[in-house]
């Protein structure tokens, strides 16, 4: 005879593994596919074997051998869906040697100027004027500023 109440909670387990697993594919990265993977072990094991999982000391040990089993499973997915890739902050010291556009002229002894580098704008100082469109090369960086250097254009690469 068929025990209603172990399938109910079966297919509870079941469906709420399968949601965290599809939510996982839709949103890869938040480490769901391991309480997916035990949820539906689980509901299996309490569909196809609920004593051995409820009244016997087996019952753990199977369920924490899926736990470990789906945690050494889905490291190799999360390394290939989140690679280690470069800091996505940048500190004035990564943008040393890197070139850039003066947007605002940059007046020596002041904050006032403003480079492009990249995607991003920054406080400039240098000891010479520079005008606005001039293309700079960063020397150094202090604080939240860089020290720019005009990029001699009669030159291929500086």
């Amino acid at each position: 005879m068929v025990d209603f109440t172990n399938l109910g909670i079966s297919a509870i387990l079941i469906i709420v593994g399968s949601a965290l697993f599809a939510f996982e594919l839709i949103h890869p990265g938040a480490w769901l596919l391991i309480p997916a993977s035990i949820m539906i072990v689980a509901g299996l094991l309490y569909i196809l074997l609920p004593n051995v999982l409820l009244n016997s000391l087996y019952g753990p040990s199977i369920i924490v051998l899926v736990a470990l089993a789906a945690a050494l499973a889905t490291i190799p997915y999360y390394r290939w869906v989140a690679p280690i890739h470069k800091p996505m902050s940048t500190t004035v010291q990564s943008l040393e040697g890197q070139t850039g556009i003066v947007v605002t002229p940059v007046i020596p002894d002041s904050l006032s100027g403003k480079v492009q580098i990249q995607s991003e704008v920054w406080s400039a100082r240098s000891d010479q004027p520079i005008p606005a469109g001039t293309r700079v090369r960063v020397v150094s960086g202090e604080g939240v500023s860089v020290l720019v250097r005009p990029i001699d254009s009669g030159r291929a690469d500086s």
